[in-house]
Order: structure tokens, then C-alpha cells, then sequence
């Protein structure tokens, strides 16, 4: 078998980022945004915290916040000899720190949470932003996607036409409901309604993007 030599952590959630110890401690490189480690000494405590009490301590022994080695600005080749992975920084958009993975080999793209199938999208980074950068991200020339969340492979740049409608559909309603004077709290119990139905996890995490839609917004 051969070594892993590369860990790519695509952005900074729990499900990202717990395994770094283990790869760490089999000599494994670990590669991230730029703005990883930042975001990282940010919430990493909180992470460790927070999984503790969900799922005991036994479940999380051995995981520790590890920042990546290797950080990416922009673009990135990484050569795994004879065959090279396309690493791309991206501006805030599911996170401040979002990175993606091209396999020019295999034409798929690794898109981490930049791209969500069936679950719905959450913002804890820029709903402009994403927005902004989606068309640069289906411009990656690949021919299937394997999304954060969703089917796996899925056709690309196909994937994304459910999550941006949903981007535009809630910031469509928020810049209403600015525009209309109507207060937050209530503007975020509607706000994307008509995508109820469409989504997993929607009542979850709907009115939280919508809170944050809100807070960028009224300010554009």
C-alpha cells in the first residue's frame, strides 16, 4: 500500500478537521486555506467542547484541533508523483476558508461545502459571496462533482443549480423584507419559504441563514 502523504482539509467545520491528529501522527502533510489556522484557534476550543458533551468523551479521544502544514493563497498544484491535484483558495462564501480539489486525471472536482445535494446550504460565511463566486466555480472543468453534502459523484456544473436558487431565492426575499421595513425576527420565519420541502435539514437551518442573509445585507 502506499502512504498517505497529504491531508486536504476542504474548510473548518467538526467534520472536517477532527481526523487531522490521526494523519498527523502517520507523517502526513496537512493542507488547508490560509485562513485555516486562524479560524481555527477561533473555534477550535468551542468544536472540542461542543462534540465532548454530544458524544462523550470515550468517542472523542485522540481527536485534537491540528492546523494544516501547508497553507494555499490562491492556487495551488500538488504533485503526488506523476499525477498532479489542483488546490484552489476560494473568498468567503460556506466559510471564510473554503478550498476546493480538482483531479484533472479523473475530471472530478472535491468541492467540499461549496457545494451541497439534498441538504441544505448553510452560511457561516457570505451569502454575497458565494453567490458571487458561483460562476467561477462552475467553470471548473470537470465532468462530476463530489459534493460536501449530497450523492456521490454527482454531474457537474449541474450540482449547483439547486443551491443557487436557493441563494437567490433567499436573497431575494431578505432585500424584500429590508426594503419593506419588516423586523428580522420575522422576516427570517419566511424568508425562502417556497424552498421548504426541497431540502433536508430546512426548518433546522433556514431561519439561521436567513439571519445572517439579513445581517449582510442590510448593510450592501
Amino acid at each position: 500500500a502506499k502512504p498517505v502523504r497529504f491531508l486536504i482539509n476542504t474548510h473548518m467545520h467538526p467534520d472536517q478537521i477532527f481526523g487531522n491528529a490521526a494523519f498527523r501522527e502517520i507523517g502526513a502533510t496537512i493542507v488547508g486555506h490560509r485562513n485555516l489556522p486562524r479560524a481555527l484557534e477561533a473555534r477550535g476550543a468551542f468544536y472540542l467542547h461542543k462534540y465532548r458533551e454530544q458524544v462523550g468523551e470515550a468517542l472523542m479521544m485522540g481527536v485534537e484541533i491540528v492546523s494544516p502544514a501547508m497553507l494555499v493563497d490562491d492556487r495551488l498544484e500538488l504533485d503526488l508523483g506523476g499525477r498532479m491535484l489542483e488546490l484552489r483558495a476560494w473568498k468567503a462564501a460556506h466559510t471564510d476558508n473554503d478550498l476546493t480539489v480538482f483531479d484533472p486525471e479523473t475530471s472530478t472536482l472535491f468541492a467540499g461545502d461549496l457545494v451541497f445535494m439534498g441538504s441544505l446550504p448553510t452560511l457561516d460565511g457570505s451569502l454575497l459571496g458565494w453567490l458571487r463566486q458561483m460562476d467561477a466555480l462552475a467553470a471548473i472543468g470537470a465532468a462530476r462533482v463530489v459534493p460536501g453534502h449530497g450523492p456521490v459523484p454527482a454531474d457537474w456544473p449541474q450540482a449547483l443549480a439547486g443551491e443557487r436558487r436557493y441563494f437567490e431565492i433567499l436573497a431575494r426575499d431578505i432585500r424584500n423584507a429590508i426594503v419593506d421595513g419588516t423586523p428580522l425576527r420575522e422576516a427570517v420565519k419566511t424568508a425562502a419559504g417556497s424552498e421548504r420541502g426541497k431540502w433536508h435539514l430546512f426548518d433546522d437551518y433556514n431561519e439561521r441563514n436567513a439571519t445572517a442573509a439579513f445581517a449582510e445585507l442590510e448593510w450592501e
